[in-house]
């Protein structure tokens, strides 16, 4: 997908999580095909991305209803709508066991990863029944399906719980033409899993791959794009599994 070109000419996006990674290229790529792009972080970096790409930041902490509703009222006040919605933040700090989890940290994680989901999404729905061309796309994990791996037991409720609500979604928007999907990563190399894991691990983990690599934020953002067009229009409900072979289902 990576020559498609893209339209999204007079389209209103919201991307979460927009200041780094999958979300920052989201929005670089939807702005590039000409929709009107909202980011929404907790971090300014998030400002630097809109200014570059002629989009609109928006400070919001997405586990706060407060703030997510304005957010939301903001897009509204200004665009009279919304098109897609990108649920893209997420992530975890620290990789333990069940055992060594602290209760504050299982807390945090599902709170970002999947209240988050849910606060924006309950937000988005009003504005998004509007639109002709409504569309839901929630990143999830590979470790929200199986469990083959070191990771955090908080991050991977969170993201199976996040493929069930996108499900939820999918049944509840269908009569008004809306879709809702998912997509499921793996080993995508971001600043967040050098953060995480060091060298040895990633090459561990790379090792795994059939593919023989990490996968990039851009092949991530391709998918974000297929399912937010009109291609896309008869498929709702589905979990696009994209991680190199690493699990086939």
């Amino acid at each position: 997908m990576a020559n498609v070109a893209w339209d999204f000419s007079g389209r209103v996006v919201a991307v979460t999580g927009s200041a780094s990674g999958m979300g920052a290229d989201a929005v670089r790529a939807f702005a590039a095909a000409g929709a009107d792009v909202y980011g929404l972080d907790i971090d300014e970096v998030g400002a630097s991305v809109a200014a570059d790409t002629g989009s609109t930041f928006l400070h919001c902490d997405i586990t706060d209803e407060s703030e997510v509703a304005g957010a939301f009222d903001r897009i509204e006040r200004d665009s009279k709508g919304l098109d897609v919605l990108i649920n893209n933040a997420g992530g975890f700090w620290h990789q333990h066991t069940t055992e060594t989890l602290p209760t504050s940290e299982w807390d945090a994680v599902v709170d970002l990863n999947l209240k988050g989901v849910f606060l924006c999404t309950q937000h988005a729905m009003p504005l998004l029944r509007r639109s002709q061309a409504g569309r839901i796309i929630a990143l999830s994990s590979l470790a929200g399906q199986t469990a083959v791996y070191r990771s955090s037991p908080a991050y991977a409720a969170a993201k199976a719980g996040v493929l069930a609500l996108s499900r939820v979604f999918a049944y509840e928007l269908a009569a008004d033409g809306v879709t809702s999907n998912a997509i499921a990563p793996s080993a995508v190399m971001t600043d967040r899993i050098r953060e995480v894991r060091g060298p040895e691990e990633r090459a561990r983990t790379e090792a795994t791959i059939p593919l023989g690599r990490y996968g990039t934020t851009g092949e991530i953002v391709h998918w974000m794009m297929f399912l937010a067009s009109d291609e896309s229009a008869y498929m709702t409900g589905q979990t696009v599994t994209v991680n190199g072979g690493r699990f086939m289902t």
